[in-house]
């Protein structure tokens, strides 16, 4: 498989432990006649990565090896502003994937934003005193039965079964 060939993959510069479940995606791609073709390219990949995550600093820990084609690396960025200064340390890792024994001529930045959901916000559970709880279950044992008051009572009951759980 030559290397101008190989499709483009996303390979994620980060720092620690490795990825779990990777032998896994490792031997699917091993046992899989279709995908068996792919692992040399990825392979390579990330062992680019690695080389690139150990001269650039942390702060480029979101960029990623995208593609590595007719001596040229791709890497991406998340915003304008991470480009522009990984742009700065191109020469640098240029010169480090050159000793390390990567054939590379040039290095492309491309900036891809990535979509992120936002996480919503954790639900602030306040814990009831004991003498909350008590005045809680009187108000509800209390209470009228009536249509006015029906879902008071029944969200008394909800409050009250929940911090009964805990």
């Amino acid at each position: 498989m030559s290397t101008s060939s190989s499709p483009p993959f996303r390979i994620h510069i980060r720092r620690g432990r490795p990825v779990q479940g990777a032998s896994g995606a490792a031997d699917f791609l091993r046992m899989n006649e279709k995908f068996s073709p792919l692992l040399p390219a990825i392979q390579r990949n990330v062992s680019l990565q690695k080389d690139c995550a150990a001269i650039l600093p942390p702060i480029f820990d979101t960029c990623e090896v995208m593609q590595l084609a007719e001596n040229r690396l791709t890497l991406s960025a998340p915003n304008a502003a991470l480009a522009t200064k990984l742009k700065q340390y191109c020469p640098k890792l240029q010169t480090y994937l050159l000793e390390r024994g990567w054939q590379i001529n040039a290095i492309r930045i491309k900036v891809q934003v990535k979509r992120t959901v936002p996480k919503a916000p954790p639900v602030k559970q306040l814990k009831l005193s004991a003498t909350a709880l008590q005045a809680f279950s009187h108000l509800e044992k209390t209470m009228d039965d009536n249509s006015q008051n029906a879902a008071l009572k029944i969200a008394l009951t909800k409050l009250l079964e929940r911090h009964r759980q805990k």
